[in-house]
């Protein structure tokens, strides 16, 4: 679980960097919680489709749902 704890950590605060005109709907710590159960689980759901950890698919869905969670919650489709 540690690659989904650093991803959901980084992805926090980069999104704190580069969306610095979005208001955060929710605080540091929930945003970084909220994307650790999104990344932890599609590990848990990799490992259990492939059978095998640290699959490169995994890894990129895991980037891609964890960067999804985080755009909808800094509100992005907002102007």
């Amino acid at each position: 679980m540690a690659p989904a704890l650093w991803l959901a950590v980084l992805m926090t605060l980069a999104a704190r960097f580069f969306m610095k005109k979005r208001p955060a709907a929710l605080s540091l710590y929930a945003q970084a919680a909220i994307n650790f159960v999104v990344s932890a689980t599609v590990l848990a759901l990799g490992l259990w489709l492939w059978g095998d950890d640290g699959k490169m698919v995994t890894y990129s869905a895991m980037a891609l749902l964890c960067a999804s969670s985080q755009w909808l919650m800094r509100r992005a489709w907002q102007p």
